[in-house]
């Protein structure tokens, strides 16, 4: 299976300015219950902003993490792949880079996102499919 099949048919990607405050990426997070958003400057990736920075942030700097922005927390070394990946190469690349989101591009423009758990749930849904299939050939046999 290659990542474009996952991202087709889904809402626009989540994204937020480098100077947009903390507590409204926060309220962004919640209210479309995603863990991270792209952090935009034009049509152009900045970073990457997840759950998870700005926890740290709060952690470590306490209320003055809320007076931050996300140019201020984000990633900017943005790793990203394209729809035509599989999903397993996706994967081992996240677990070996140790991130959770992978922007989707396709000839450079912005098309996509995945998350870990998209492409972890692809594979089980696959490993099921296949499973189903060996059954129903032993059946056959």
């Amino acid at each position: 299976m290659i990542v474009g099949r996952l991202i087709r048919g889904r809402s626009p990607v989540v994204s937020v300015s480098p100077d947009t405050d903390i507590r409204r990426v926060a309220d962004i997070l919640v209210e479309h219950r995603i863990g991270a958003v792209l952090v935009m400057q034009g049509a152009s990736i900045a970073g990457v902003l997840s759950e998870r920075d700005i926890v740290r942030c709060i952690s470590e700097r306490g209320d003055e993490a809320l007076r931050k922005s996300a140019a201020d927390l984000m990633t900017r070394d943005v790793e990203t792949t394209t729809p035509h990946e599989t999903v397993d190469r996706a994967m081992g690349h996240m677990t070996r880079r140790r991130i959770r989101h992978l922007p989707v591009l396709d000839d450079g423009e912005l098309v996509g996102i995945v998350s870990i758990g998209d492409l972890v749930k692809a594979r089980i849904e696959e490993a099921e499919r296949e499973a189903e299939s060996l059954k129903d050939y032993i059946k056959q046999a």
